[in-house]
């Protein structure tokens, strides 16, 4: 156990005795963010057990204080005056084989999967190298890229509903573009998945993720401080009907077309406000140039979905997650 406290109160207090469970105080969650914005959080709690994890459920429930539950940090935008809570994590990072298939813990890093599935020999997974972000968050927001999405391959997921573990199978998990039903119950905490897996080539596989982390590490630089792509592309059908005779047939794949091809249109390219920029050479992707605040990435935003919604009469969606703003929806 640890605890960094520079204050005493009840709930600090209560789980400062939990076992296996760090406790920090007025944290900047800058640090624990891939945009690098944002201000304290009044507590950071790291379980790095389920026995400690549901002991901190447990004394969450119990108090009056505010209290979310976060990752890896990869697709929030966090306030500028932080978040006055607690903000809680699983790090149970576990990686367990049996045979074809893979057993991860939620805390662990999704890349870290991958490179487990491609080492072992096992396909499935490749198309997922480089994204950013733990295993947990991946399934709650069914990240995805080049035709794999975290769901594919996944049996079953393991999670505390606040009172018990529960299991569920991929169909009840009710998966969907860049969504699951772990979006309706934000105060479960998913513990563990499981993924079948498909034997394969392992010098294949290894190549195919090697091309996508090439890919992906010229268009998103590890040490760029962006949340890759911020918009969630769309559905053409889905689209008002005026707007999908504009988008040209080569956009269109999948079903789907990117919203960098929308925000081209109206100018996102360079753009920025304050320390924040979108990108020369893509649309869709917005980072902290350095000296960014989460404030001017808010405007930036806003800005960005205005020109659109002018041009092409329907709003972009954001793929990230507030914390901490009294405006907007938050995580």
């Amino acid at each position: 156990m640890s605890a960094i406290l520079t204050e005493v109160s009840e709930i600090a207090g209560e789980l400062s005795r939990i076992p296996h469970l760090q406790l920090l105080a007025n944290e900047p969650l800058s640090r624990h963010t891939r945009f690098a914005l944002g201000g304290p959080a009044r507590w950071l709690a790291d379980a790095t057990t389920p026995l400690a994890l549901q002991q901190a459920l447990a004394a969450l429930r119990h108090h009056a204080d505010p209290w979310l539950l976060i990752g890896g940090g990869t697709n929030l935008i966090v306030a500028d005056g932080g978040f006055d809570g607690v903000v809680l994590r699983y790090r149970g990072a576990e990686l367990q084989q049996d045979q074809n298939e893979i057993t991860a813990g939620s805390g662990a890093d999704l890349e870290a999967l991958v490179d487990s599935s491609v080492a072992a020999g096992l396909g499935g997974l490749e198309c997922l190298k480089r994204i950013p972000g733990w295993v947990g968050a991946a399934i709650y927001g069914n990240a995805g890229a080049y035709g794999q999405q975290v769901s594919d391959r996944l049996t079953r997921v393991t999670f505390h509903d606040g009172e018990q573990i529960r299991e569920w199978s991929r169909q009840e998990c009710q998966f969907r573009y860049r969504a699951s039903r772990f979006k309706e119950h934000r105060g479960w905490v998913i513990l563990s998945a499981s993924f079948a897996l498909t034997p394969g080539d392992r010098s294949a596989l290894a190549a195919q993720a090697e091309e996508i982390r090439a890919i992906r590490d010229e268009k998103f630089p590890p040490t760029l401080r962006c949340a890759g792509s911020i918009f969630k592309n769309l559905i053409h059908a889905a689209l008002p009907a005026a707007t999908q005779s504009r988008v040209p047939s080569r956009m269109i794949k999948g079903g789907k077309v990117p919203a960098a091809w929308f925000l081209e249109q109206v100018g996102a390219k360079g753009f920025s406000r304050g320390g924040i920029r979108v990108a020369d050479y893509h649309a869709n992707l917005i980072y902290n140039a350095g000296d960014g605040r989460a404030g001017e990435l808010i405007q930036l935003l806003d800005e960005l979905k205005r020109r659109v919604q002018a041009e092409f009469n329907f709003t972009l969606e954001e793929e990230v997650q507030y914390v901490g703003f009294a405006n907007r929806v938050s995580y």
